[in-house]
């Protein structure tokens, strides 16, 4: 296929060439930063001529054999890729975006995002949770597929009123509703127990769904108050936030009773566990179901924090997100490291 440069492809195609001797200068920048700049410019190119002198499918092929040709050691100069490129530079046309947001993300997760995501906006969200969690291209398709981003802040909670205002949106984000605990089997007839244990022998994957930060302390945690012996179900400690997490689970809806014992609990935790430099603690009760009105009554004059969400049980979650997920090993590094900072006290009589 012969072109002209009256199509404009002759000063495309030098100039694209210009730009990839130029990144490939550009030691002082991270390999993948540098690639999804490299990556936007063809793509600004690509797209501004297409536009003007209306390229097709064939002119797109030939200049990615062209660019083959020029540089045969360089991957990610297929005909697919530079269709991709196109498209990232038209979604985001800001180069400041790209250079200080956007690079940062390995480019086979901005193809996951402009194949599943089309909201600009949305897919920005995954990209600063992708940052702030260090997921995997498979976590990531795993997060949409969950929809997370409806899910994020959405717990019903009275963090404004127990919380610093500089904190509370913090807190917010870090829980969710619905949770969603698509790797367990449990028959209809469970009780909070079975939940309880199923949860715990997943607790890699249970901690993939509770999100980044999140240390396992332990189950069944055993509080002595007044010569009585308590026991939450799951207590966990929060590194972002640095502060311990009290989680109940209940099997049905939301009863009002069921805040009391958890600040109760959180009083109890505060005065034995917490820390000089921990934020106060959380609680955070699951429960199958809850009425809006009466969640958020419950909640109107305790003062400690608290969260109510639902949580799900669907299907099994995806073989490959396993190998992704954080070992036994680093659970237990993570939390004797906590442990140590913290040490237990002894039990209140």
């Amino acid at each position: 296929m012969q072109l002209t440069d009256s199509h404009g492809y002759i000063t495309v195609l030098d100039a694209i060439k210009k730009q990839v001797r130029v990144s490939r200068q550009k030691a002082v920048l991270s390999a993948n930063a540098q690639l999804l700049i490299l990556y936007w410019n063809i793509g600004k190119l690509v797209s501004e001529q297409a536009g003007k002198a209306g390229w097709g499918a064939k002119v797109i092929e030939k200049l990615a054999a062209d660019l083959r040709s020029e540089f045969p050691d360089m991957r990610g100069l297929s005909y697919r890729n530079i269709h991709y490129m196109r498209l990232f530079a038209e979604v985001y046309r800001d180069a400041a975006f790209v250079q200080q947001a956007a690079a940062q993300i390995p480019w086979g997760h901005h193809i996951l995002l402009m194949d599943k995501i089309k909201d600009p906006e949305t897919a920005i969200f995954y990209m600063t949770k992708t940052l702030e969690n260090g997921w995997s291209r498979d976590i990531l398709a795993y997060q949409i597929k969950s929809k997370f981003h409806k899910r994020a802040g959405s717990t019903i909670n009275n963090f404004n009123k127990t919380i610093p205002e500089s904190d509370s949106d913090l807190f917010r984000q870090i829980f969710k509703d619905p949770y969603i605990f698509d790797f367990l089997t449990l028959q209809d007839d469970f009780q909070e127990k079975d939940l309880e244990n199923a949860l715990t022998e997943h607790i890699t994957r249970f901690l993939l769904e509770m999100g980044a930060g999140f240390a396992f302390v332990g189950k069944q945690y055993h509080l002595q108050v007044g010569g009585q012996d308590f026991y939450i179900d799951l207590l966990f400690y929060n590194i972002k936030l640095r502060s311990y997490v009290v989680i109940e689970l209940k099997k049905g809806p939301f009863k009002p009773e069921h805040t009391g014992k958890l600040n109760f609990y959180l009083t109890v935790i505060d005065d034995t566990l917490k820390g000089e430099y921990d934020q106060p603690s959380i609680g955070l009760l699951l429960c199958q179901e809850k009425n809006k009105v009466v969640a958020e009554y419950a909640l109107k004059n305790l003062n400690k924090p608290l969260g109510i969400s639902a949580y799900e049980i669907v299907s099994s979650i995806p073989e490959n997100l396993k190998r992704n997920l954080p070992s036994i090993e680093e659970i237990e590094s993570e939390l004797s490291r906590l442990q140590s900072r913290n040490p237990s006290p002894p039990a209140i009589r």
